[in-house]
């Protein structure tokens, strides 16, 4: 069928915080997109899209886009604004800036995160303007930072499988993932696989969707994740499962290993997850057999607790133990982030921070906000910019959140599409582009594709992409360097390092003219089959050096919850259920959440329960229950699965995250999380939390 002359097909990516990044194009007609499909020629994508963004029309289009700027007229948090002009909006936000920087610059935070992951409508022009303001350093930890340290520490880098192999796997562990819900994609490639006869084992809490899809559910209790991988090394050491030349030839500590896991027997570990050792030993046992080199799949869930690094550090042991890395298809895959050659500093020019003596640098972990906003001192924060983010919502102990919002002599810009629960406290409020309206580039943590994304429509309204924001700021500013001149297009040019082994082949050329371009890595890949670790030794770090120089354990080990039945057994008396909030289905953490099909489709706040412990607390099908402890409390309806049940006994689950405006009762899950932070990376700990559950009051 031919094409209309008025009609033309546009390259987009995805830009959620997905590791699918699908290859999208968009149909357009006389300027307006009509149609949103997976890009069919993309090997990963193959034409198809998740059940939101095959959507995304609805959400560029919707009534409820900001579409100018705007300045607050109402009380923090009431969410009323008057229409100004971009000039106004820019004028005010610069003289502000340059007013408070003249004190300490410091008094400036940027807060931004995923909201984009585009290299340059994410991460460029406006690192460029904080760095060059000499602004606080945001350190961007909320969701995967005590993970990725532990993975490095043990493998060098966030590289492992590469997702296409998993159709070829012969065994599959999916661990702390629900891939049906959050990389549909690679969930496809898992189906194939089992239709090949592959068993698929999935640990998790929760009986999530994957769960209920896979061979065998084992559900640990929340944080207990490196004991259950401390058992499992004890139980392939024990009985001669591991390959000893891979062991000798790529690994290092392997003797300290063997004495440390001694001490984690299946019985040990049991006490600590709440599984059976019978159990334990099994999973061991089929996933070391020689005949079945067998696939980790392991996710950013597990990292949400006090023991995330260390968990993901002993789950990353065990590729290597059993020499499963020595095929394409066997190993471990947390991130293909790591396989890319990003040009950071070409990017983000942190080159341009003035190191003044009087104001040395200040950093501001994200995952602690509230207390940021509301302690933070020497010097306090006086103003905040938040793009590509919705922290109200979003960050943990959202009552303290909140209430640093609120402050009055706080001034806040929000940069969005939509008008958020955080945008409701924005002094000056701005209009944002969505993906169809502007350009940008793309790497992925869920495959081996860089992408380019080309604009299909002009920006709605008044609505400006980030770099324009930024451009325009560093103007009034006074900021004369060469590179707030840079086009959008100038910026992804130097998106990826030339000299690179395995990026250094993506040229704009072939990107603008196709679309997306596979880095410079063979099909199949196999990253460790001969070693080659980027570690400081070249090999995998069962003991970490560097880790020692830290002051951290350098052999794998397990850190309690700080919030957990047996850790901490006062608090538990209180608040006797183990709280967890992974991603509903229907949302994409904040995003979409405001938007009628997707409410609809989720319907309400639920809260997932195990029949016994709604027995003992007199809890029926459908009724609404408060959920609590000492930081805050939240409603929802709770969902009782008697045959099936939905979570593991002594463990809570309320499918997140919805806006607090829209959730019946002006809160969320996150009134309950903890702003404590992870072992590793100052991550943080939404899985580590400790609740009570009653019915609701009339």
């Amino acid at each position: 069928m031919s094409v209309p002359a008025s009609r033309q097909i546009v390259r987009a990516v995805c830009p959620h915080d997905c590791p699918d990044t699908c290859a999208m194009q968009i149909s357009v007609e006389d300027g307006r997109a009509i149609r949103v499909q997976g890009a069919p020629d993309v090997p990963i994508t193959r034409g198809t899209l998740c059940s939101k963004v095959a959507h995304y029309l609805e959400r560029t289009y919707s009534d409820q886009r900001l579409l100018y700027p705007m300045r607050r007229v109402g009380a923090k948090g009431e969410g009323r604004f008057e229409r100004i002009s971009w000039e106004q909006a820019l004028d005010t936000i610069a003289e502000r800036f340059r007013s408070i920087a003249s004190t300490d610059p410091r008094s400036i935070l940027p807060y931004s995160y995923a909201g984009t992951m585009g290299l340059v409508q994410g991460s460029s022009m406006d690192r460029r303007f904080f760095h060059r303001l000499g602004a606080s350093f945001l350190d961007r930890t909320i969701c995967a930072e005590a993970g990725a340290v532990g993975y490095k520490a043990t493998i060098g880098t966030t590289q492992g499988i590469d997702p296409e192999a998993f159709a070829s796997a012969r065994y599959i562990l999916i661990w702390g993932a629900n891939p049906v819900v959050s990389n549909l994609h690679l969930w496809a490639r898992i189906v194939e696989a089992k239709r090949h006869g592959t068993r698929v084992v999935c640990i998790d809490p929760v009986r999530s969707l994957t769960a209920e899809k896979s061979d065998w559910h084992l559900a640990p209790l929340p944080g207990t994740d490196a004991a259950l991988a401390l058992a499992i090394m004890h139980v392939l050491i024990r009985d001669g499962l591991c390959d000893e030349d891979y062991i000798a030839r790529y690994t290092t500590g392997f003797a300290a290993l063997k004495r440390r896991v001694a001490e984690w027997t299946p019985t040990r570990a049991a006490a600590e997850t709440g599984l059976a050792a019978a159990d334990i030993e099994q999973l061991a046992h089929e996933y070391g057999q020689e005949d079945r080199p067998a696939a980790i799949r392991v996710n950013y869930g597990l990292n949400r607790c006090a023991g995330g690094g260390a968990a993901m550090r002993a789950i990353a042991c065990l590729p290597a133990l059993t020499g499963h890395w020595r095929w394409p298809h066997g190993g471990i895959l947390l991130s293909t982030s790591g396989t890319y050659g990003t040009d950071s500093h070409a990017l983000e020019r942190p080159d341009l921070y003035p190191y003044d003596e009087r104001f040395p640098p200040r950093h501001i972990n994200m995952s602690t906000i509230g207390d940021a906003l509301l302690e933070a001192d020497d010097p306090a924060i006086r103003a905040i910019m938040v793009y590509n983010a919705n922290p109200v919502a979003v960050a943990p102990d959202s009552n303290r959140v909140r209430a640093g919002f609120a402050r009055e002599d706080l001034f806040c810009v929000v940069h969005e599409l939509f008008q958020t629960d955080t945008a409701d406290y924005a002094d000056i409020l701005l209009p944002a582009t969505s993906q169809l309206e502007h350009w940008d580039i793309h790497k992925s943590y869920g495959h081996l594709n860089v992408m380019v994304n080309e604009p299909a429509i002009a920006p709605l309204g008044e609505a400006r992409p980030n770099t324009w924001v930024f451009r325009e700021l560093a103007q009034r500013m006074g900021f004369t360097e060469a590179c707030f001149a840079e086009s959008d297009e100038a910026i992804g040019a130097q998106a990826f390092r030339p000299d690179h082994p395995k990026s250094g082949n993506i040229r704009m050329d072939t990107l603008r003219r196709q679309g997306w371009q596979r880095l410079n890595v063979p099909t199949p890949y196999a990253p460790f089959a001969a070693g080659g670790f980027p570690t400081p030794s070249g090999k995998c770090e069962f003991y970490s050096p560097s880790l020692a120089q830290q002051g951290q354990d350098p052999l794998p080990h397990y850190v309690p919850p700080h919030e957990g039945p047996h850790s901490n057994p006062e608090l538990a008396a209180k608040y006797p259920l183990a709280f967890v909030s992974p991603p509903s289905r229907h949302f994409l953490n904040s995003s979409f959440a405001n938007l009628p099909r997707f409410v609809q489709a989720e319907g309400k706040p639920w809260l997932d329960m195990h029949p016994q412990d709604a027995a003992t607390r007199g809890l029926q099908d459908g009724a609404r229950v408060r959920i609590f402890n000492a930081r805050g409390a939240f409603h929802a309806w709770l969902r009782i699965h008697p045959d099936t049940p939905g979570v593991r006994q002594g463990v809570v689950s309320a499918p997140s995250i919805w806006w607090q405006k829209l959730s019946g009762d002006g809160c969320n899950a996150n009134a309950v999380t903890s702003q404590a932070l992870a072992d590793m990376g100052g991550g943080a700990t939404f899985y580590d939390c400790l609740v009570e559950v009653v019915a609701a009051a009339e």
